[in-house]
């Protein structure tokens, strides 16, 4: 039976626990996405080096391109931007539209057929993006 694939978008401290719980519990092969150039790639290593320690064998990989999450089982969005002192919710929800219109386009392209999570904030607002 072929192993399920996890992808987060968003490899901040949130997406990188979630890659690292997935890997602990042996959901399946993970793959950390982002856009910043090096942090998918360095948190997946971070967490692959903890693999034999930890006791699990998923596979992680950080990339930086969205064809990276083709095949997606379970895709979990975490990426946005954190709500800063002052700012307002409407504040917030403008940034981080434009965020989810990026990643729904990615997912929509490479993984049509993902169970999609979205924990962005506003949330509320977020899902239905």
């Amino acid at each position: 039976m072929a192993r399920n694939k996890i992808s987060l978008i968003g490899s901040g401290q949130i997406g990188g626990t979630l890659a690292h719980l997935a890997g602990l519990k042996e959901l399946g092969d993970i793959v950390l996405f982002d856009i910043t150039e090096g942090v998918p790639q360095g948190k997946a290593l971070d967490l692959a080096e903890s693999s034999p320690v930890d006791g699990f064998d998923a596979k992680l990989v950080g990339a930086n391109d969205y064809a990276a999450i083709e095949g997606s089982d379970v895709i979990i969005v975490t990426a946005g931007v954190p709500r800063k002192p002052g700012m307002s919710r409407d504040d917030l929800l403008e940034i981080n539209l434009k965020v989810m219109e990026q990643v729904g386009a990615g997912i929509a392209k490479y993984a049509p057929d993902a169970f999609v999570i979205c924990i962005t904030n506003p949330l509320d607002a977020m899902v239905w993006a």
